[in-house]
């Protein structure tokens, strides 16, 4: 019991420092970007991150499956991450509102493309302790899981109330946040490797079998929908700080509380999510993954429909709040709960793979789909643009909500008539 209650204790800050890495420029890279006059290239930074997850995240679950224990690869992406965000923040400080998009992108999506696997090995390096001391990943995960999102709401907070939404000091506390973790890393539990002297084919030793998941039309259906509905997950991320941060330039809305502290109010999200992490358990052991992800669909739904009729004041301030109470539920109810199902429906030997082929499917091709889609939508109503009025800016963001709850509802659609499960 002791050393089970140890080993929770461990993920707990695993978790935390996790996504307080993540947390620290996610919410409000979008803000600066726009701040610096990169605004119509918000889209690429953030598919930056699916398109390196379409094979980053699946190449190193095989090195973890094959060949190196999956928390060293764990420690060596996070540190390679921090040194790229570290000289992203210092070519940003050094060049100000004059900084281009070649400036600092290339050296983003390097340290992009080795942070982004390591949300799938974080989860690898979880599910290996929990088996190897005996805990149940259904009942004991989610409550592990929640401090990685009290990690990503303090890295928010810390980064706004030190004025740092709107400038590149976020990714010095990036970078900062991601050498702790490389070295914390380093004390987790041995993760096992496969046999070196077991007969393998060429596929298994690449550790592609986990494709052939596929083959199962239940599994082929559950990554389709999972991608589709990962078109939804980073347009938000990329796009809210700007969204409610442009109301400040309205006369009506300027001085509100939240127009000037947008990434508070997103941090809402983020509270949102811890309490709908400790609802999974009991939603997946009553109804099932299908009711389950059905939720989260049609929470996507409410997120971007609640976006497109509020306002950083009373009483429209509480449609943005309504917002960010159902993003808890679109979020975990999708990535927490897929991320269990797809570790349970897998074998042992392939855990990491298939984990990298669900980030792959989700924050992959979904996520890049998504952001460059919402980009140029987002770009062809001038919501970013200086040539328009704000109050043009303004109804071009709602139009652009509505047309993103629009996708979502189609997608929950589909979902309920194709997919089958049992319980």
């Amino acid at each position: 019991m002791k050393e089970s209650s140890t080993i929770k204790t461990r993920l707990i800050i695993l978790q935390w420092l996790e996504f307080a890495v993540w947390g620290s420029y996610l919410t409000s890279m979008g803000g600066y970007l726009a701040k610096v006059g990169l605004g119509e290239n918000i889209g690429w930074f953030y598919s930056v991150q699916g398109i390196v997850s379409i094979f980053m995240p699946a190449l190193m679950g095989i090195v973890a499956d094959r060949w190196v224990r999956a928390e060293r690869l764990l420690s060596f992406c996070h540190a390679v991450a921090a040194l790229f965000m570290v000289y992203v923040g210092y070519i940003g400080l050094q060049m100000g509102d004059s900084v281009s998009f070649g400036d600092i992108f290339p050296y983003y999506a390097i340290s992009v493309a080795f942070y982004m696997p390591t949300i799938a090995l974080t989860y690898s390096v979880s599910y290996s302790a929990f088996a190897k001391y005996g805990l149940d990943t259904i009942k004991d995960y989610p409550f592990v899981r929640l401090f990685g999102t009290v990690g990503f709401i303090v890295a928010m907070w810390m980064v706004d109330l030190l004025g740092m939404q709107h400038t590149s000091s976020q990714f010095f506390v990036c970078a900062g946040w991601g050498v702790v973790m490389s070295v914390y890393s380093l004390t987790m539990p041995k993760c096992p490797v496969s046999a070196k002297d077991e007969k393998q084919s060429i596929v298994e030793a690449l550790g592609l079998n986990a494709f052939r998941l596929f083959k199962d039309w239940k599994m082929a259906m559950f990554f389709i929908f999972c991608m589709m509905l990962g078109v939804s997950l980073q347009i938000s991320n990329g796009y809210a700080n700007p969204f409610i941060s442009s109301f400040a330039n309205i006369e009506e809305y300027s001085g509100a509380f939240f127009a000037e502290h947008a990434n508070m109010l997103i941090s809402l999200s983020q509270v949102s999510e811890t309490l709908c992490i400790l609802m999974i358990p009991f939603f997946l052991s009553r109804f099932g993954i299908k009711p389950v992800m059905l939720i989260a669909m049609l929470a996507w739904v409410g997120r971007y429909g609640f976006f497109a009729i509020g306002t950083p004041t009373f009483p429209g301030v509480t449609f943005l709040i309504l917002s960010m109470i159902v993003y808890g539920v679109a979020f975990d109810f999708f990535n927490v709960s897929g991320s269990l199902y797809v570790n349970n429906e897998v074998d042992a030997s392939m855990r990491s793979s298939a984990q990298g082929l669900f980030m792959m499917m989700t924050n992959g091709f979904g996520a890049t789909i998504g952001t460059l889609s919402a980009q140029a939508i987002i770009n062809y109503f001038g919501c970013t643009s200086d040539s328009l009025a704000p109050e043009a800016q303004l109804e071009g963001w709602q139009t652009s909500w509505l047309i993103f709850a629009a996708y979502g509802l189609v997608v929950a659609m589909l979902f309920a008539i194709m997919f089958k499960s049992k319980k």
